[in-house]
């Protein structure tokens, strides 16, 4: 991959730099300007182009810092989009937009490049697979479960844990995952990479696994297209290997926050709440990409920054009508200490159906829910009149759901050095058996602390005896 200006000559047209504004800089060709998403090289600073001014002139991107360029720099065109390596070689790697290396090591060996702008899968090689991705997390297992092939949403707000339930899941998947696995990180911090990077070797993983990063620090333009670098990747090992790919992006809402941000310095006059006026579009030539097809599968979970905790607010809500399942975390849970902080009532998965997960599951998750909301309902009167005003019946509801909503938190194997417990891996059978165990009861010998952070029932058997 071309890497250097100098590199870049010959026929390859050239340009000087008219303008410079922030992120952005003008670049004016004598000849016939390049075509969009093209990479120009002002020395050793990659920019894309994003706009045809008229006159010869492309408004870009700039890939990184404008430090040191000055108007009337030579500019010269690389002919092609930003290519990244694909293959084998990439596996194990940590990796950065252009597919450079982050991790010290040399670049990845391989001949076989590919443009990172690409078009989705005709829907005519699309496939669907009504097959549940298990994690081992009771609370997504039970009421969320995750489509093998699709696309999961983590949504919350900050401090609920969206990345904590990601380490968990790529924890409790990656291992048994029997395809390769790729991580994109958003706009994340770097500490949370150097961490990843480090468990992930720690646990043996590393090998079939691709990280990539376009940090918080980093210019919009690299935050923007880390992604799609991602899945170019992804892309290779699912249409040419025909492989089953696992692709976990952290934080999705980073990518809908740098696109507004290279709105914005484009020019373009913002839509509702600030946004881009692009936001739809420009979501869904992402998220349209990550399909199954007759070649393999990708699965992808993200997690998704909610502003404020607002649903409405249109990043969240334009993400929610690309995925299958949508696992919410709520922050009144996270302040009673239910971990994960998974809001029964507010998840949701097309995966729970009697005819994809049968229906004894159907039938058990629809009346944890429903205790669930009965018990949700009568909260006010308890607070008012105590639970003592309460009939039997109601009793017995508010007895099964706090019991039911400590058994849905679980130990983490991610934060078990913190947390002083013991990781737990609760397969969805061991989940139901559970759930259906504290719906059949109306008295308990056991107080409501004994459920809390278990694995399966059979825990709490074991602690009593």
């Amino acid at each position: 991959m071309t890497t250097h200006a100098d590199e870049a000559v010959g026929s390859k047209p050239r340009g000087s730099v008219v303008a410079i504004r922030s992120g952005v800089v003008d670049v004016a060709f004598a000849t016939a300007p390049p075509r969009i998403t093209t990479l120009l090289y002002a020395g050793d600073i990659a920019l894309e182009v994003a706009l045809l001014v008229g006159g010869g002139v492309v408004r870009c991107i700039a890939l990184g810092s404008v430090r040191g360029l000055a108007l009337g720099a030579a500019v010269t065109s690389s002919g092609a989009p930003i290519a990244v390596p694909v293959g084998e070689a990439v596996l194990g790697r940590m990796l950065n937009v252009f597919g450079a290396p982050l991790d010290g090591l040399p670049p990845p060996q391989t001949e076989t490049h590919r443009a990172i702008h690409q078009p989705p899968p005709p829907l005519s090689d699309r496939v669907l697979r009504a097959e549940v991705l298990e994690t081992g997390i009771k609370a997504i297992d039970l009421l969320s479960p995750i489509e093998r092939g699709g696309k999961t949403g983590l949504f919350g707000g900050a401090g609920v844990g969206k990345t904590v339930l990601l380490s968990e899941l790529i924890h409790n998947t990656v291992e048994h995952h029997h395809g390769v696995s790729l991580f994109c990180g958003i706009g994340e911090r770097s500490r949370e990479a150097e961490e990843l990077w480090r468990e992930m070797g720690e646990a043996g993983v590393r090998d079939k696994m691709v990280m990539l990063f376009g940090q918080m620090n980093e210019a919009p333009g690299v935050r923007f297209l880390i992604g799609k670098s991602a899945l170019t990747m992804a892309e290779y090992f699912r249409d040419d290997r025909g492989q089953d790919v696992l692709l976990l992006i952290d934080n999705i809402f980073r990518f809908v926050q740098a696109g507004s941000e290279v709105s914005g310095l484009l020019g373009r006059m913002p839509s509702r709440v600030g946004y881009q006026p692009t936001l739809a579009t420009e979501l869904a030539t992402l998220e349209e990409r990550i399909a199954s097809t007759r070649k393999g599968s990708i699965t992808s979970i993200q997690a998704v920054y909610v502003p404020a905790d607002d649903f409405t607010d249109p990043a969240a809500a334009h993400i929610f009508s690309h995925l299958s399942a949508s696992v919410v975390l709520s922050r009144k849970r996270a302040s009673e200490g239910l971990y994960p902080a998974v809001d029964p009532l507010a998840s949701t998965s097309v995966m729970l159906t009697p005819a994809v997960v049968g229906q004894r599951h159907y039938d058990i998750a629809r009346a944890v829910r429903r205790t669930l909301a009965e018990y949700e309902g009568l909260r006010d009167i308890i607070a008012m009149l105590g639970i003592e005003e309460l009939s039997a019946h109601d009793r017995a509801v508010v007895a099964r759901a706090r019991r039911l909503e400590r058994f849905l938190t679980q130990p983490f194997f991610t934060v078990d050095a913190m947390a002083g417990t013991a990781g737990k891996l609760v397969t969805i059978s061991e989940t139901l058996d559970g759930c259906e165990a504290i719906l059949s009861q109306t008295t308990f010998d056991l107080p409501e602390s004994a459920y809390y952070m278990i694995g399966a029932l059979s825990d709490l058997q074991a602690d009593a005896a």
